[in-house]
């Protein structure tokens, strides 16, 4: 067992994950990660295939995790404002994590995520 699978977990989310940004959902899946780092509050990873992707701009912006790589990252604007480096994504991430490549994560002190678990009134299953 490597040091990052010690620390980190990935699961699939049961339920549904809608991203706000200022009114309008910029994201919305019943197919997201859950990532639990040791010392961190667990984030919600949304397929890029579930990202409203013509809100969002690529930043200039990178940072690099010893134990996920390298992130790149994403400025959003939606109905009249915007806001810088709000999504993230590690593109090639490494090895111990790769189920996270082709997701994108929310920075939760600027938007607001909404999960809802599959038994909860709010899940509404997509197509519907």
């Amino acid at each position: 067992m490597s040091a990052t699978s010690e620390r980190i977990s990935i699961r699939p989310y049961d339920g549904t994950v809608n991203i706000f940004f200022s009114d309008a959902v910029v994201a919305s899946t019943e197919k997201a990660l859950v990532l639990e780092e040791q010392g961190h509050k667990p984030v919600y990873y949304v397929p890029f295939e579930h990202i409203y992707f013509d809100f969002f701009r690529k930043s200039p912006t990178t940072t690099t995790c010893p134990f996920k790589g390298q992130a790149s990252y994403w400025s959003v604007e939606a109905v009249g404002e915007a806001a810088d480096d709000v999504l993230w994504s590690y593109e090639t991430p490494h090895e111990d994590v790769r189920q996270i490549a082709g997701y994108g994560a929310f920075d939760p002190n600027k938007v607001d995520i909404e999960a809802a678990p599959k038994d909860s009134p709010r899940h509404v299953p997509e197509g519907d």
